[in-house]
């Protein structure tokens, strides 16, 4: 395994791979890696020729008020699980090398970028699809894989790779959880014991208007309704959003006749965390 720090460096490497027939695997992190990381990588290991994981904490998506200079960092950690599971590159640049001086370019998706999360965090989206673009172009793969946790990133990856003609397959894997149905998360990390187990709350609201679907619920109102109460019985946590959207547009829903994503994020203590789950009433 190669770690490189520089983009000449990584596309000197990826450049000889593909002229030996190699197709390029493509995970792209901000480090500290988990499981959830991991299934990624394995999947790309297991699917491309060669795989190329990035590890950067991506200073452009944080707002001024969020964790950009606490966001947890272990690149020995990282780079020992990597090894291990057969990653042949991996790109730890610094921000000077992703964003040089007077850097003026972004890019944005328009119509999806300022809901859900978009609306607390404006300018979170600009910032995700600015970078991951940015190592579309240095990496070149020719798949890329996300996870559903970060649903919302990876539609508007997805939107953007269409809009753009980009030539780089996307691929969303499940929702990786702990044995209590928490997702994993990097900012997991943050949680002490107490903060963990009100955490809970959120798949458990998700695990109702599944059931509630399930059972013919098609009002999003009451289904929403009953997702707050299991939240807020719960004394630490703090509601952001708790929505059903169109997986389209991210529209709110009038009425579940179809594909739906069931979508919250939800303060624990200080720690924001989002959970979702795609649901499907037909006919």
């Amino acid at each position: 395994m190669k770690i490189f720090t520089t983009i000449k460096e990584v596309r000197e490497a990826i450049c000889q791979r593909k002229s030996e027939g190699m197709s390029i695997g493509f995970v792209p992190t901000m480090g500290f890696l988990h499981e959830g990381h991991l299934s990624l990588v394995r999947e790309s290991v297991r699917r491309a020729d060669s795989t190329v994981v990035s590890i950067f904490v991506n200073p452009t998506q944080f707002g001024p008020q969020e964790d950009f200079k606490e966001y947890p960092r272990d690149l020995e950690h990282d780079s020992g699980l990597l090894q291990k599971e057969g990653v042949d590159v991996v790109f730890v640049p610094d921000q000077e090398e992703m964003y040089p001086e007077n850097f003026s370019t972004y890019v944005e998706v328009h119509g999806l970028q300022d809901k859900l999360c978009g609306r607390s965090r404006p300018g979170h989206f600009r910032g995700v699809c600015t970078v991951v673009l940015k190592l579309f172009q240095i990496v070149g793969p020719d798949i890329a894989f996300f996870g559903q946790k970060d649903a919302q990133q990876a539609f508007i990856i997805q939107r953007m790779v269409r809009d753009l003609n980009m030539n780089v397959g996307i691929e969303i894997f499940p929702i990786i959880r702990e044995e209590g149905g928490l997702v994993l998360s990097s900012r997991n990390s943050y949680l002490d014991n107490e903060e963990k187990k009100a955490a809970g709350c959120l798949f458990r609201s998700l695990k109702l208007a599944d059931q509630m679907i399930k059972g013919r619920e098609k009002d999003p109102r009451r289904i929403i309704q009953a997702m707050k109460q299991i939240v807020h019985s719960e004394p630490l946590a703090r509601i952001d959003y708790v929505e059903i959207v169109d997986l389209e547009n991210l529209d709110p829903l009038d009425k579940i006749e179809g594909d739906a994503l069931v979508a919250l994020a939800v303060f624990i203590g200080k720690i924001r965390l989002i959970d979702n789950l795609i649901v499907s009433l037909k006919e």
